[in-house]
């Protein structure tokens, strides 16, 4: 029987309590990366860390007493302290006419938990984190989706407005500050 790993990703909703700028090195602060508190539904309490490779989507500004979802890599290592902290993959202000999904989408365009496939056309808006053009092909990819409406099937089949494009450090797929070399 062949392993398939799925939901490399996994989603905290809630609202944004605090924020503050992370520290770096010995310098201290230099206001690139920012702690987000968040509180969920049920009163838990975690920390996600956006950094310039963490895809906000729309571009909005995160303040406290916004609804956000922060995602995150499953895989990814995590300090053991409480509250717990994450590094945020994709943020989005949460809003009712939209629905957002991130997920490892096969050649099929169908995403790891099998609960989504993509019908993408010319009107589809690919992009990469950085906002611009995506002109390769996003099968086989991490992506953020954004849809409005999709079928009953199953999986449910969507035309999504957007599609956000989480290019990796070359397939590696990690995600995590320290896969990045340091300067």
């Amino acid at each position: 029987m062949d392993w398939v790993q799925r939901g490399l990703f996994t989603s905290v909703e809630g609202v944004i309590v605090d924020m503050n700028a992370a520290r770096e090195g010995e310098d201290g602060l230099n206001g690139c990366n920012l702690y987000f508190t968040v509180e969920d539904d049920d009163g838990n309490t975690m920390v996600f860390l956006v950094t310039k490779d963490t895809c906000v989507i729309g571009g909005v500004t995160l303040k406290e007493g916004m609804r956000v979802g922060f995602w995150y890599r499953t895989d990814a290592p995590i300090p053991l302290i409480y509250p717990p902290q994450y590094y945020a993959v994709v943020a989005a202000e949460m809003r009712g006419d939209r629905m957002i999904d991130v997920s490892h989408y096969d050649d099929s365009l169908v995403n790891a938990e099998q609960t989504l496939q993509l019908q993408l056309d010319w009107s589809v808006a690919m992009r990469t984190v950085n906002h611009q053009i995506f002109l390769g092909s996003p099968a086989g990819r991490d992506l953020a989706v954004i849809y409005t409406t999709s079928t009953r099937s199953i999986p449910a089949q969507t035309t999504p407005t957007q599609v956000v494009v989480l290019c990796d450090d070359g397939g590696q797929g990690c995600f995590s500050p320290d896969c990045y070399p340091q300067a």
